[in-house]
C-alpha cells in the first residue's frame, strides 16, 4: 500500500504542470525486483526460482513456480504503466521477466521523465540500434579428422546441442538445414521453444534440424522502420545473413556449393548435427533495435538453448549508459551466462584501427576474424606482355587466344546515355551490343559499388547479355578501407583492385586505341586474356588477422578509457566464408538470387566459435560457459601453418595492406584449435559472482548503477579488476609492482604443471609457485607479479605458460602498460 501511495503522490506532483508531449520513442526500463534467473524469495506467496550459481541445475521454466512469478512481474509492469499514464498514451512492447526485470515501452520523452522518477524504477534508457557484423573452414580447422571422430563422426557432431541465433532469420528450405537425407532427429526435451507458422504456406519453419523459429519486431514496427513486404513478418530470412551464420555453426555436412555451373567444394557447419533455434530480430535495411534483440535473447534462454550466437553489435554507444559493461544488452547476456548459456559475439569490423571493438564484457566470448589459407587470385594478360594481378572467381578465356578490349565509355549507344554512368556496366541497354559481342568489356569501379547500388554480379550479367567473352573491372580510385572480395561469376571476369595496375591497363588501352579529332574510337586494337580463377591457392602464411577485424585495447567506458580486460578473446575464420544464402536475401548485391554466398566479417567468425563451443559442450555437458571459453582460449595457437608467429593485416602509408606481428590486441589468445579445446587439461572457471565482483572493482563504475542493472549489491570485490579469473591478464595502468592471481581447475588426469612466463623488456614478470600438481577436479591458485622496468608509453606483451607432464599446454596472454605513478 505504501508503494501505491508513493506513486499516487508522485502523479499528483507531475500533473500540476501542463506537459507538451514530444515525439514518442521506444524506451527500455528496468524496475526493482529480481528476475526469474536470480529471484531467491522474499515476495509473499512466491517461492524462490533461482538455482545456485555453482550448480549444474537449470531452472524449469515450465514449472508453476516460475510461470506464476513471471506472471507476477509482468502484472507489476502493467500496473506501474497503468497508474502513471492514461490508456492510449503509451504502448508496452515487451515485458522482460527471465533475465532482467523490466519492459520496453513506446512513450514520449516527457513520459520517459515521469517514468524515470517513479518509485521502483531503476533505469530508463532510450532504445538504440544494432547492426550485422558482417566451406572450406572445417578442413582448415582440422574438424573432420581431429574433432568429429571423438563425437562419433560428423553425423553425431553436436548431437542434441541447441544453438540459438539472434539474427535475420533463416531460409528453412536450404539443403544445409534439410532433415531429409540425415538420420531422423529425435525430440530434445530440454528445449521448449516454439515454431511460428508461415502465413503463406500455413506450415511451420521447423523440421527437426531447425527446432525453433520465432521473430521479434515490435520495436522495429513502432519505430516505423519495418516493411512487411521486404522484411517478412515471420522468421523467414529476407536478408541472407541469418542463414549464412546458422550454416557456418550448424549446417549439414557435405553440401555441394554450386554457382554458375561450377562447384566450389562442399560446405559444412562446425557442429553439423547440432539443432538450430532461430530468433529473428535483425532486418534488411535498418538492422535491428536493442528492445527486440533483448526480447529475443530473453526468449532464447527461457527456451533452453545451450549456445547463443550474436553476430550483431551496436550502431553507437547507448545514450545514458556510462560504462561499456552496463546496459540492458550486456546485462541480459550476463544473466544468460548465469543460466548456463555460452555466448559468442562478433568483435566488430572496425579494424585495423585500435579501440574499435563492439564486444566488451568478460562473460562474452568476443571473436575476431582471421584470414584462412584459401586465396582466390586471377590475372589479366595484356597484348604488350604485361600480366596484371587481380581478383576473379571465374573461368578463363579460351586458351592461347587473346580478345579485343572495349571500354564501356567507348561503346555507348549515343552520348545521351552518359547520365546513366555507363562505365560501371550496370545497364546493358545503354551499350552497343554490336561493338561488345565477342570482346572483353572494360568497366570502371565507381562509388556505386561501394554503396551497394552497383555490383560485380550485374557487370557479369551485362557482359553476358551483350555477348561479351568476359569483362574487366578496373579500380581507378580507392578510398582507404575499401575491401575487395572475389565474386563468383559465370563468365571470364576479373577485378583489378590495385590502382597502379589499373593505370597500366588504361594507359595500354589508350595507347592501343586510335581516335579521331572528336575522341571517337576509329578501331579497337588493345587485346588481352583472363586467367582461370576458379581454383583457390592455399597459403601456409594462414591464419592472419583480417584487416577489418576490430582491435583492442578494450574500453571500460565511452570516454574510451582502457579496461583491465583483454579483448578480443579469440580468432576464428571470418574472411571469404562460403555458406548458405537466402535466395531472396539482399544483404550482398553480388549474391541476390543465389543459394550460397562467400562473404567476410567478424559476423562469420562468431558462429565458428559457437559451433566449436557446441562440440566442447557435447563432450563436457556440465562445463560452465566460462570453462568452455577457457578451453577455447588456452589451447588456441599463436603460430601460422608454417610455424611462424601470427601476423596481422594493417594499412601501410599508401593504404595498401601490409603484415606486422600480431599482438593480443589483434588476436586475443590466438586462433582457435578445436581438437586441443576438447582436452585443455586445465580451465579458468568463473561465475556470476565473479563477474559482479569485476564490475564492483572496476574504477569509475557507480555501485548504484551496478545494482540497478544487476539487481545485486556490491558485497564482493576482487581487489583489482585484473584479478577476474579469465584466461588472460590485462593491466592498463601498471605502477611499480602488481600481483594478480589466477585459479585453475584440473579437468583431466593427475598432472604436474611447470609454470613459466616471458614479457617484453619494459615489464618484468614472475610467477609463483614454479610448479604444481593437481589431482582430477582439484583447483589451485597461482600468482603473476608484474613490475615496471621502464616507462615506454606503450603496452608490453607477454604470456604465462603452464606445461603439463602429460603433454597439456595452457597459455594465457599478458598485456600491461607501465607508468611512473
Amino acid at each position: 500500500m505504501r508503494n501505491i501511495r508513493n506513486i499516487c503522490s508522485f502523479l499528483i506532483v507531475m500533473l500540476l504542470g501542463l506537459l507538451v508531449l514530444g515525439k514518442a520513442e521506444i524506451y527500455i526500463a528496468t524496475v526493482e525486483g529480481e528476475p526469474v534467473i536470480s529471484y531467491k524469495g522474499g515476495v509473499d506467496d512466491f517461492l524462490a526460482t533461482a538455482v545456485e550459481s555453482d550448480s549444474n541445475e537449470k531452472i524449469d521454466v515450465t514449472s508453476e513456480l516460475v510461470t506464476s512469478y513471471a506472471h507476477h512481474l509482468e502484472k507489476k509492469h502493467d500496473m506501474l504503466l497503468g497508474m502513471l499514464f492514461e490508456r492510449g498514451t503509451y504502448r508496452k512492447l515487451y515485458s522482460y521477466r527471465h533475465l532482467i526485470n523490466g519492459f520496453a515501452v513506446h512513450i514520449s520523452p516527457e513520459q520517459a521523465e515521469i517514468l524515470r522518477g517513479a518509485p521502483g524504477v531503476k533505469s530508463v534508457e532510450i532504445d538504440w540500434k544494432v547492426r550485422r557484423l558482417t566451406t572450406h573452414t572445417p578442413q582448415f580447422l582440422g574438424l573432420p579428422t581431429g574433432v568429429w571422430p571423438t563425437g562419433g563422426g560428423f553425423d553425431r557432431a553436436g548431437e542434441d546441442i541447441v544453438i540459438g541465433f539472434v539474427d535475420s532469420g533463416i531460409y528453412p528450405h536450404h539443403p544445409s538445414f534439410s532433415s531429409h537425407n540425415t538420420e531422423p532427429y529425435g525430440p530434445v526435451p530440454k528445449y521448449r521453444g516454439t515454431c511460428e507458422i508461415d502465413p503463406n504456406t500455413k506450415k511451420d519453419y521447423c523440421n527437426g534440424k531447425i527446432i525453433g523459429a520465432q521473430h521479434f519486431a515490435k520495436a522495429a514496427k513502432m519505430a516505423g522502420a519495418f516493411n512487411a513486404e521486404i522484411d517478412f513478418d515471420s522468421p523467414l530470412d529476407g536478408d541472407g545473413h541469418g542463414s549464412h551464420i546458422a550454416a557456418i555453426a550448424a549446417g549439414n555436412n557435405g553440401i555441394p556449393v554450386r554457382m554458375h555451373g561450377f562447384e566450389f567444394g562442399r560446405a559444412s557447419g562446425m557442429a553439423p548435427r547440432a539443432r538450430i533455434a532461430v530468433y529473428k530480430a535483425l532486418y534488411r535495411l535498418f538492422g535491428g533495435f536493442v528492445a527486440d534483440v533483448v526480447a529475443a535473447i530473453d526468449q532464447a534462454v527461457h527456451d533452453g538453448v545451450d549456445i547463443l550466437n550474436l553476430s550483431v553489435g551496436p550502431n553507437s554507444p547507448p545514450a545514458t549508459t556510462k560504462t561499456t559493461f552496463l546496459n540492458p544488452f550486456d546485462a541480459t547476456l550476463l544473466s544468460a551466462v548465469k543460466a548456463g548459456v555460452f555466448v559468442a559475439q562478433a568483435a566488430g569490423n572496425g579494424g585495423p584501427f585500435p579501440k574499435t571493438l563492439l564486444s566488451y564484457s568478460p562473460w562474452i566470448a568476443s571473436v575476431g576474424a582471421a584470414v584462412d589459407d584459401r586465396r582466390y587470385k586471377n590475372h589479366l594478360t595484356l597484348g604488350n606482355g604485361k600480366i596484371l594481378a587481380g581478383l576473379g572467381l571465374s573461368p578463363a578465356t579460351h586458351a592461347n587466344r587473346t580478345f579485343t578490349l572495349v571500354a564501356a565509355n567507348d561503346v555507348m549507344l549515343d552520348s545521351s546515355v552518359a547520365r546513366y554512368s555507363p562505365a560501371d556496366c550496370q545497364k546493358p541497354e545503354v551499350l552497343n551490343k554490336n561493338l561488345v559481342a565477342g570482346n572483353i568489356l572494360l568497366c570502371g569501379y565507381s562509388f556505386n559499388f561501394v554503396i551497394g547500388t552497383a555490383s560485380i554480379k550485374k557487370v557479369s550479367q551485362t557482359a553476358k547479355s551483350l555477348g561479351a567473352i568476359g569483362f574487366v573491372l578496373a579500380v581507378e580510385n580507392a578510398s582507404p578501407g575499401t575491401k575487395f572480395d572475389p565474386v563468383p561469376v559465370g563468365i571470364p571476369g576479373i577485378l583489378i583492385s590495385d590502382v597502379s595496375k589499373s593505370t597500366e591497363l588504361i594507359d595500354y588501352y589508350n595507347i592501343s586505341t586510335p581516335r579521331d579529332w572528336t575522341g571517337r574510337v576509329k578501331s579497337f586494337k588493345a587485346v588481352g586474356s583472363i586467367g582461370d580463377g576458379l581454383k583457390p591457392i592455399l597459403h601456409k602464411s594462414a591464419p592472419q588477422v583480417a584487416l577489418f577485424s576490430a582491435r583492442g585495447p578494450n574500453i571500460k567506458d565511452y570516454s574510451f578509457q582502457d579496461a583491465d580486460l583483454l579483448k578480443p578473446d579469440i580468432l576464428a575464420p571470418g574472411s571469404l566464408i562460403w555458406a548458405a544464402w537466402a535466395p531472396n536475401g539482399t544483404d550482398e548485391a553480388n549474391y541476390v538470387g543465389e543459394g550460397f554466398a562467400m562473404i567476410s566479417g567478424t559476423s562469420m567468425a562468431a558462429p565458428h566459435i559457437a559451433g566449436i563451443a557446441a562440440l566442447v559442450k557435447q563432450k563436457h555437458p556440465h562445463w560452465s560457459p566460462a570453462a568452455i571459453k577457457s578451453a577455447l582460449m588456452t589451447t588456441s595457437t599463436t603460430l601460422d601453418r608454417a610455424e611462424r608467429p601470427l601476423q596481422a593485416q594493417i594499412y601501410s602509408g599508401s593504404d595498401t595492406v601490409a603484415l606486422v606481428p600480431a599482438t593480443p590486441f589483434d588476436c586475443g589468445s590466438g586462433h582457435v584449435s578445436p581438437r586441443a579445446a576438447l582436452d585443455p587439461g586445465l580451465v579458468f572457471d568463473a561465475g556470476y559472482e565473479d563477474y559482479l565482483g569485476f564490475l564492483c572493482t572496476t574504477p569509475g563504475i557507480d555501485a548504484q548503477e551496478i545494482k540497478n542493472h544487476m539487481n545485486s549489491p556490491c558485497n564482493y570485490t576482487l581487489g583489482h579488476p585484473s584479478n577476474l579469473n579469465t584466461p588472460s591478464i590485462a593491466i592498463s595502468h601498471l605502477v611499480g609492482t602488481k600481483t594478480v592471481t589466477r585459479t585453475v581447475t584440473n579437468v583431466a588426469q593427475e598432472e604436474t604443471y611447470v609454470i613459466t612466463a616471458r614479457m617484453a623488456p619494459a615489464v618484468a614478470i614472475e610467477t609463483s609457485p614454479p610448479a604444481m600438481t593437481l589431482r582430477p577436479g582439484a583447483s589451485r591458485e597461482f600468482s603473476v607479479t608484474l613490475t615496471v622496468r621502464s616507462v615506454t608509453r606503450s603496452y608490453s606483451f607477454g604470456e604465462v605458460l603452464l606445461k603439463g607432464s602429460r603433454g597439456h599446454k595452457v597459455r594465457i596472454p599478458v598485456v600491461a602498460m607501465g607508468y611512473n605513478r
